[in-house]
């Protein structure tokens, strides 16, 4: 065998092999660039319409919703307490909005949207897993994502700790099933209790990552005091949904953010996104490098939907969103 010769054609193969890859197209990273939009920010609308809502929604270039419930199928006793508090709300709609299941999945997919997420309650959580999961796999969602901790889980430490458990099991649950568990925050349980433990950060420490994954709202955290940046950091990989929406002028609670009295005066303060003081891109680029998998655009009951999305939807195509 001609060794010289082998050398040279393996040196000649391996040079021609380096330029090739040199020139060829590196391959991109996901950007991350489909907008998303939560439902709470225009029930009125889907109630009146719901396709001609959504078709607005992608209009205005949004790709992704998440819902909210009660939905037909949720636990009763949730259904009872949304039944009490509709009075007060100016819509009743919720859910699919009188639609069927499979109503709801032909709008998405004429509207080129997708649902990742569907918001629903404790209640359904712990007693309605499987049809839960059931429609949001129909749905192609991959969270069932609890908006908030009610009143009476934490009222101490130790009514977080219990808390904590019951979110690993459900958790473990959901993974059951076939989905994932994350919890979305509002504005409590950031700042320090009697002996200087926060209770997020309780939460967070005995929950498990693989179990409990996070959706955070930007505007809650901030009112509550904390900076969305650090935690996203802290807990990197945790962090897989968004709630962004912007704040005219940096405030925070008068209180620990606990009850309706320290939200309501909030209200006020929120905003489309690029209209306030919030960074959102800074949060937005900590997102993405530390497991971001979907940002919605939620600015509660928004007054004039199509106006105040549109200009949220307009900023974020700014940041390279599409």
């Amino acid at each position: 065998m001609d060794f010289d010769r082998l050398n040279r054609r393996t040196f000649i193969a391996a040079s021609l092999a380096a330029a090739t890859a040199a020139c060829a197209p590196q391959t991109a990273k996901p950007t991350l660039s489909k907008m998303g939009v939560g439902l709470f920010s225009l029930p009125k609308m889907l109630e009146l319409d719901f396709a001609g809502a959504i078709a607005m929604l992608a209009k205005l270039g949004y790709k992704e919703v998440e819902t909210f419930g009660p939905y037909e199928f949720s636990d009763p006793q949730q259904i009872a307490n949304w039944a009490k508090v509709v009075p007060s709300l100016g819509f009743a709609g919720s859910g699919f909005f009188g639609k069927t299941l499979a109503e709801v999945k032909a709008i998405m997919r004429d509207n080129g949207m997708t649902v990742p997420s569907m918001h629903t309650d404790i209640h359904t959580l712990q007693s309605r897993m499987g049809p839960l999961a059931e429609a949001a796999k129909a749905l192609g969602a991959t969270y069932v994502t609890l908006p908030a901790i009610p009143d009476e889980f934490r009222k101490d430490l130790d009514g977080y700790r219990r808390t904590a458990d019951l979110f690993n099991s459900i958790g473990e649950n959901a993974v059951k099933n076939g989905v994932k568990f994350g919890y979305h925050n509002h504005g409590y349980g950031l700042k320090p209790m009697a002996d200087g433990t926060v209770p997020l950060d309780l939460l967070l420490e005995r929950t498990d990552p693989a179990k409990v994954l996070l959706e955070m709202d930007v505007f809650w955290t901030v009112a509550g005091g904390a900076d969305p940046v650090s935690y996203i950091k802290k807990h990197s990989g945790r962090y897989r949904m968004f709630h962004l929406k912007d704040m005219k002028t940096i405030r925070t609670f008068s209180g620990d953010g606990g009850g309706p009295d320290q939200w309501i005066p909030l209200f006020e303060s929120m905003t489309h996104l690029g209209d306030g003081a919030i960074d959102v891109k800074a949060i937005i680029e900590a997102a993405k490098a530390n497991g971001a998998e979907h940002f919605f655009v939620e600015q509660d009951r928004a007054a004039d939907p199509k106006a105040q999305l549109g200009a949220s939807a307009e900023y974020l195509k700014g940041l390279g969103f599409g």
